[in-house]
C-alpha cells in the first residue's frame, strides 16, 4: 500500500528545492503519494492565514510532512509558522544529523553527529512574556518539565541504540540555571540508567561549543534543551559545510515533519541556483522514519557521490550548476 505524505513546498526557494526532492523520491520508486498544501506566505496571500485549517487537517490525516522553508512576516501579530506547527502537533524531538561529505568546504573530515533538541518548551515557550510600557525591561519565563525532559532524552537514547551509536552527551547549564537546567539534567540522568549499553557523559553548554570547534570527533549524539539545541545544531552544521547540507526532523507521537533547516532565501528565489541537498537529506530521514531504509540509504549515497564527484553542483557547493542539474546528477546515480 502506498504511503500518503503531506507536502508543503514553502516560500522563496522552497518550491524549487521541493520539486527537485520529489523528483528524487519518484526515481527511488518507493510508492509514495503526495498531498500538496500551503503554509507561510503562499497561504497568507491565498487564504489570509499562515496555517490554514485544510493544511492542519492534511497533517492530522497523513501524519508525515515534507516541508520546504517557510517565511513568517516580520512584525507583531505573526507567530512563527515553524513554532506553531511544532506546538500544534507536539513535535517534541528535533533531530538534526550532520555528516562530513568529501568535496565540500567543510572544516573537518569524518564528522558524524546527531543533535536531538527538545522542541516544545524551554526558553522559546516565552511564558508570561512582557515588555514594560516604557521599553526599559522585558521578561519571560523559561519552563522545563519532567515530561519534556524525559521523553526527549529517551528518544535520544533509543535513537543511539537503534543506529548503533556509542555515546550520548547531555548538554546543560545546571551550574548556573540550577532549577530549570538542573531539572533537565536530573531527569536525563535517570533516563540514562535505563541504557547501560550506551555511554553517557554530561557537558556544560559553553564547554560543548568550545569542544565542538576544537575536536568534534569526540561527539556522537547530543541531547539538550530548546535554546541550546538550536544554537548547537547550527554550530554542528557549520562544521560540515553549512546549512545547505543540514536536514532536520521534528518527531511527535502522532506526526512527524521533515525539512531543510535553512531559510527561504528570497534573494536567490527564482534564480534556479538553490541547493536542494538539505531537503533531499530530510527526505532520506523521512524514508527511514517510515521504514524505507534501503531507499533512504540509496538517496544518501547518491547525494554523497554527486558532491564528491563535483558533478553539476550549485554555486554554494563550488560549482556553476543549477538546482535541476544537481538533481539530475543525483537521480542518474539512483
Amino acid at each position: 500500500m502506498s504511503q500518503v505524505i503531506t507536502v508543503i513546498s514553502g516560500d522563496g526557494i522552497g518550491p524549487e528545492i521541493t520539486r527537485a526532492t520529489l523528483r528524487a523520491l519518484e526515481a527511488l520508486q518507493c510508492d509514495l503519494e503526495y498531498e500538496h498544501v500551503d503554509a507561510g506566505l503562499a497561504a497568507l496571500e491565498r487564504d489570509g492565514e499562515l496555517l490554514p485549517e485544510p493544511t492542519l487537517e492534511s497533517i492530522r490525516k497523513n501524519g508525515i510532512v515534507l516541508k520546504g522553508p517557510l517565511t513568517t512576516p516580520v512584525g507583531k501579530g505573526f507567530r512563527s509558522v515553524n513554532v506553531s506547527l511544532r506546538r500544534t502537533f507536539d513535535l517534541y524531538a528535533n533531530v538534526r544529523p550532520v555528516l562530513s561529505i568529501p568535496g565540500t568546504k567543510a572544516r573537518y573530515e569524518d564528522v558524524d553527529i546527531i543533535t536531538v533538541r527538545e522542541n516544545t518548551e524551554g526558553a522559546y515557550l516565552a511564558a508570561d512574556a512582557m515588555v514594560a510600557e516604557d521599553g526599559s525591561r522585558a521578561e519571560s519565563k523559561m519552563i522545563i518539565t519532567r515530561k519534556g525532559s524525559e521523553r526527549v532524552t529517551r528518544y535520544a537514547f533509543d535513537l543511539a541504540r537503534r543506529e548503533g551509536r556509542r555515546k550520548v552527551t547531555l548538554v546543560h547549564k545546571a551550574n548556573i540555571l540550577k532549577a530549570v537546567s538542573g531539572l533537565f539534567l536530573d531527569v536525563s540522568r535517570e533516563v540514562a540508567r535505563d541504557y547501560p549499553d550506551i555511554e553517557c557523559e554530561e557537558m556544560i553548554v559553553d564547554a560543548t561549543c568550545m569542544k565542538l570547534v576544537m575536536d568534534p570527533h569526540q561527539f556522537d549524539v547530543i541531547v539538550t534543551t530548546n535554546l541550546f539545541g538550536d544554537i548547537l545544531s547550527d554550530l554542528c552544521a557549520g562544521l560540515v559545510g553549512g546549512l545547505g547540507l543540514a536536514p532536520g526532523a521534528n518527531i511527535g507521537r502522532d506526526a512527524a515533519m521533515f525539512e531543510a533547516v535553512h531559510g527561504s532565501a528570497p534573494d536567490i528565489a527564482g534564480k534556479k541556483i538553490a541547493n536542494p541537498c538539505a531537503l533531499m537529506l530530510a527526505a532520506a530521514q523521512l524514508l527511514t522514519h517510515i521504514g524505507r531504509n534501503d531507499e533512504a540509504g540509496r538517496l544518501r549515497r547518491a547525494i554523497v557521490a554527486t558532491i564528491g564527484a563535483g558533478d553539476r553542483l550549485t554555486p554554494d557547493l563550488g560549482g556553476d550548476g543549477s538546482t535541476e542539474s544537481i538533481a539530475d546528477a543525483i537521480i542518474e546515480r539512483l
